[in-house]
């Protein structure tokens, strides 16, 4: 033992090295527990799906904001795999005279998100409702081009993994509270 404890007193470099590396072992169990527990957070789980779902909502909605008739074939098809349920069936079956209205007004409407929220999130039902603000800009021939800044409600449904557009409509604007 005296012979181990006088080479470590002997060669400081050495007693240095263990110093380091005991403390390099302590850093990398804290990190590895500090990444376990991250990893089965529940609440950074659901801040996740929370986040994909707002995404997907605020894709959806700029989506079915967005439509030139030059390229109405395309952009239609976009509606259709933003959707499921019910809105997607109404758009599947009130596409033929939709495109002819397009093509007889030549529109071209592109819309921007501005802002989004998700206001509920059930991930076991795999349902979620979201708050988008967006500003469309129309533009047909012979006319101006008009913005009109909007904010729309949206219901997802988790389809397969992913979240699709099941409702749209307008969001009421001003106090809607009764007298």
């Amino acid at each position: 033992m005296r012979s181990v404890r006088a080479a470590l007193v002997a060669q400081p470099l050495l007693v240095a090295a263990l110093a380091l590396l005991v403390v390099a072992g302590g850093f990398a169990a804290r990190g590895g527990v500090s990444w376990y527990d991250a990893a089965h957070d529940e609440s950074a789980a659901y801040a996740t799906e929370r986040d994909n779902a707002l995404s997907a909502g605020e894709q959806s909605v700029q989506n079915l904001n967005t439509l030139d008739h030059n390229g109405l074939e395309r952009g239609l098809d976009l509606w259709e795999s933003s959707t499921t349920g019910e809105l997607h069936s109404q758009l599947v079956s009130g596409r033929a005279k939709f495109e002819e209205q397009v093509k007889q007004a030549k529109t071209v409407s592109t819309a921007k998100v501005l802002s989004g929220a998700v206001t509920e999130l059930d991930e076991r039902a795999g349902r979620a409702r979201v708050l988008i603000a967006l500003r469309v800009t129309v533009r047909a021939p012979g006319s101006k081009a008009t913005d009109k800044d909007s904010r729309m409600l949206g219901e997802l449904t988790r389809t397969k993994g992913h979240w699709k557009l099941s409702a749209l409509g307008q969001a009421p604007v001003g106090d809607t509270s009764a007298d």
